[in-house]
């Protein structure tokens, strides 16, 4: 029997209610159910993040080292087998099966002990994030993607009441320029596969290549929608400009546009936390304000 981390349970709880709750009291079986529909055994601690539980696996077949990750199957995991495929293991994880109905997959096995978040330099690893994004965004998205047409102009339409409920007025200036920024570029959103999350302990090693990307959420867009993660995570304010300015160097970015799509990225983040009731976070803030004109 797997035992399901409390913390995971927590979150599942916390961001999913009753779905969350409902997939972690399924886990035990879900977990046994592909142990033996792909004929795999356990080698090692299951591990989690905040919306999947990962177990390290081999395959009985041919001795495969892989990981098998549970998740429950929602708007953003429903296309993370596609985009995975599409990469094929090229600068990605690569997919080894993948079950539809429950969006289980088997994943080739990386080096969890060794993720870009453990290498000192915060320089080296932002380059590091910047090659991965510049080469898995020359795919093209696919259809049936999420479109980033379609969350900016979600994200306008909200911005006004959410406004209204930030009573810090330099923050609402903040926010009020984000969304100024997002109205010059919604009409070309672009058409790229984005990554949509890749942060640090989202990239893995492997024996076959130094830093490859985990667990995308894939969206069609602009990759310059893809460079926040990279500036807020290993959060310094004196290497905002530098990290930005690296990054749509190694991309090749059009500066202007890549800041207007950080700053929508910083708007969608905020008004998750204020939809939440949750206080704004003040490295996204300074962010923005460092990223103004």
């Amino acid at each position: 029997m797997i035992e399901v981390p409390d913390a995971l349970a927590r979150a599942q709880a916390k961001f999913n209610g009753a779905a969350g709750r409902a997939f972690v009291a399924g886990l035990p079986a879900l977990a046994a159910d592909f142990l033996h529909r792909w004929d795999l055994r356990p080698d090692g601690a299951p591990m989690h993040g905040v919306s999947a539980l990962v177990i390290p696996v081999v395959r009985r077949t041919d001795d495969t080292p892989a990981a098998l990750k549970l998740q429950l199957l929602d708007d953003e995991s429903i296309g993370e087998p596609i985009a995975l495929r599409l990469w094929n293991g090229d600068g990605a994880v690569r997919l080894l099966d993948h079950d539809p109905p429950t969006g289980t997959m088997l994943l080739e096995r990386l080096d969890a002990t060794r993720m870009l978040s453990h290498v000192p330099d915060t320089r080296e690893a932002v380059q590091v994030i910047a090659r991965l994004l510049a080469h898995l965004t020359t795919t093209p998205a696919p259809p049936g993607m999420h479109r980033l047409g379609d969350i900016a102009a979600a994200m306008l339409d909200r911005t006004p009441r959410a406004l209204t409920r930030v009573p810090d007025p330099e923050a609402r200036r903040l926010l009020a320029s984000c969304a100024a920024a997002v109205r010059e570029v919604v009409a070309a959103p672009g058409d790229r596969l984005l990554h949509w999350d890749l942060h640090y302990e989202n990239v893995l090693s492997a024996a076959r290549a130094p830093w490859l990307a985990i667990d995308p959420k894939p969206l069609a867009g602009d990759p310059s929608f893809d460079l926040l993660p990279a500036l807020d995570n290993r959060y310094d304010p004196a290497e905002t400009r530098w990290r930005f300015d690296a990054m749509t160097d190694i991309l090749a970015l059009d500066r202007a546009r890549a800041r207007a799509w950080t700053l929508g990225r910083v708007l969608q983040n905020s008004l998750w936390t204020i939809e939440d009731g949750d206080p704004l976070e003040a490295p996204q803030l300074e962010i923005a304000r460092l990223l103004l004109p």
